[in-house]
């Protein structure tokens, strides 16, 4: 398969998940309407979708090293098909919770095992170039998506996003079928035996090496998401725009991913994995900073309220590609339960967020940038702990 459209196609695929947050958030307050729900449960959707999803993802990755990667993905989208379309025909807030429970079981696959694809096929400043070029794509998936669900929910009605996404699995399935050749072949891989499995589950999830390197990629990550989870509130309470203005930010968060993707894929093999990271948390630091500033010096507004966080954005996708392969190089034999086990820690972590951590803090500006700075803050630790732990065993940092 040529390389663009392999990038093109792990990208869509990973997509599938934020596709299924960003897209229904412009319809929220009208799902909870319609659905005679309160807005604690309308909220509760995204729960719903994420720990299912975040459970689900742990095993995404074993079942494709004991069945091919290929076939792990195909299914999981035409799963994801039938729960959308669950959604659409949902009659209460109960049916429609079911629905995304489902979607949140079978929409982690394509991010899960389209990582282990990249290290099936690349290594070392390859790896991380193509990595870095699917977290290019990848990223206008959340400058997209609530755009495209505003312009839909406004035509046709909240079921039509559901609809958008049935038709969205189901066309992945069919790529995947056409285009994406078996990276897994059936002499490497490992059958899901109970023993031999748990054992490997236990060396990834005991590995200090790991932990720290995907709990930094995590939080690092949530400094951001906490703003993508409060959107509705950020951006039509505090900064007054329209149900269709997510664009405003979205757009520019986005692009800070996409520029910072691509500023990594040219810095692979010119910089170490550790200088790109450390170059990528300055970043960060200075954005947070600046963020925290703005909303204690000046009112809510753009472009004021936005710019910092697309500059977070712009360092956390720098470094992101670098933290993300080498938790995952720390287990060569069986990257795609190391993928699960990183994405099911992520997930965790997004999932927490969702459901506690975010409606505690969105009534104000300056409680979303406190957050932002206590996810990095975390996320800081984490690198600067697996950095430690690297050098007493006498290495130096890769």
């Amino acid at each position: 398969m040529p390389y663009v459209q392999l990038a093109a196609l792990l990208a869509a695929l990973a997509t599938v998940g934020p596709f299924s947050i960003d897209t229904y958030l412009p319809a929220l307050h009208a799902i909870g309407a319609d659905l005679g729900a309160t807005t604690v449960q309308t909220q509760q959707t995204l729960t719903a979708y994420m720990l299912p999803m975040a459970l689900m993802v742990l095993w995404h990755g074993a079942i494709s090293d004991a069945y091919g990667r290929k076939r792990v993905i195909v299914v999981s989208m035409l799963l994801f098909t039938a729960a959308s379309v669950l959604c659409v025909f949902a009659g209460s807030i109960e049916m429609l919770l079911l629905g995304r429970a489902l979607q949140g079981i079978s929409a982690g696959a394509g991010m899960v095992v389209g990582r282990a694809v990249v290290r099936d096929l690349h290594d070392g400043p390859a790896a991380q170039r193509l990595m870095s070029h699917v977290s290019m794509a990848f990223a206008l998936g959340p400058a997209i998506a609530p755009i495209l669900g505003g312009w839909i929910f406004s035509a046709f009605g909240w079921r039509a996003v559901f609809v958008f996404l049935a038709l969205l699995g189901l066309v992945l399935a069919a790529l995947t079928v056409w285009k994406l050749d078996e990276t897994h072949p059936p002499e490497a891989r490992h059958p899901l035996h109970p023993g031999p499995l748990a054992r490997r589950y236990w060396g990834v999830f005991t590995s200090p090496g790991f932990l720290l390197l995907t709990f930094a990629v995590s939080y690092n990550f949530n400094g951001f998401f906490l703003y993508v989870l409060s959107a509705p509130v950020f951006l039509i309470q505090h900064l007054g725009l329209p149900e269709t203005g997510f664009g405003w930010f979205f757009i520019p968060t986005v692009s800070g991913m996409m520029l910072g993707s691509a500023l990594s894929a040219r810095l692979a093999g010119a910089l170490s994995p550790a200088r790109t990271i450390a170059l990528a948390l300055g970043i960060m630091i200075l954005a947070a900073g600046i963020n925290l500033a703005v909303t204690s010096l000046m009112a809510p507004g753009l472009p004021q309220s936005v710019l910092p966080i697309m500059l977070y954005t712009f360092g956390m996708a720098i470094g992101m590609p670098s933290l993300t392969l080498l938790a995952l190089d720390q287990f060569p034999t069986h990257r795609g339960l190391a993928s699960s086990c990183q994405s099911f820690l992520q997930m965790l972590v997004s999932s927490i967020t969702a459901g506690l951590v975010a409606p505690a803090l969105w009534d104000s500006v300056g409680s979303l940038a406190t957050g932002m700075l206590a996810n990095l803050a975390v996320g800081l630790g984490c690198a600067g702990l697996w950095w430690a732990l690297y050098h007493r065993r006498g290495g130096q940092p890769a």
